[in-house]
């Protein structure tokens, strides 16, 4: 195996501090890791919202994986690497066959390889890891929509009388 490195562009993780959380989190992994890490710092919800907004789902899942995986291998390819993959693919909430076929195709239109994978089997030790090190873990995609769809059935209130259902 070559030189590898990890990238974070994420123009669509929303609120601001979540988007901070996350990049803090990939910076320890990545150390810890011994990786080089190539952050993209910028929050991007005007990229994200005029690339994908009004789109419902699936179309505007469709437009974010293909803005972030043409970044992913544009860096690769500037920087010299061979291959591309992502972390889309440990998770069982991706539609699979759709991240390879854009990862495919991005990484083909600048003369790279896609390495497909189905870690999804390896997402429990992830998590089981990422606990005891005490890293921030996601609880949604990361996009507004998303942190939407994941917390608008919950009761959860920033008020602590409200948690315990009170008005």
């Amino acid at each position: 195996m070559g030189r590898a490195a990890a990238l974070f562009h994420n123009p669509n993780i929303h609120p601001l501090l979540e988007f901070r959380r996350r990049l803090t989190a990939v910076q320890v992994a990545a150390e810890r890791a011994g990786l080089e890490l190539i952050a993209d710092g910028r929050y991007g919800l005007r990229e994200f919202l005029a690339r994908t907004a009004p789109w419902e789902r699936p179309a505007r899942c469709a437009a974010c994986r293909r803005m972030r995986l043409a970044e992913t291998a544009r860096q690769a390819a500037e920087r010299g690497f061979e291959a591309v993959t992502t972390t889309l693919l440990a998770s069982a909430h991706q539609d699979h066959d759709a991240v390879r076929q854009v990862g495919q195709e991005e990484a083909a239109a600048r003369g790279l390889r896609f390495h497909y994978e189905d870690f999804r089997p390896l997402a429990a030790r992830g998590h089981d890891e990422a606990r005891r090190i005490s890293l921030y873990r996601q609880q949604y995609c990361g996009c507004i929509f998303s942190e939407e769809e994941r917390f608008a059935p919950t009761r959860l209130h920033l008020h602590r009388a409200s948690d315990r259902g009170e008005p």
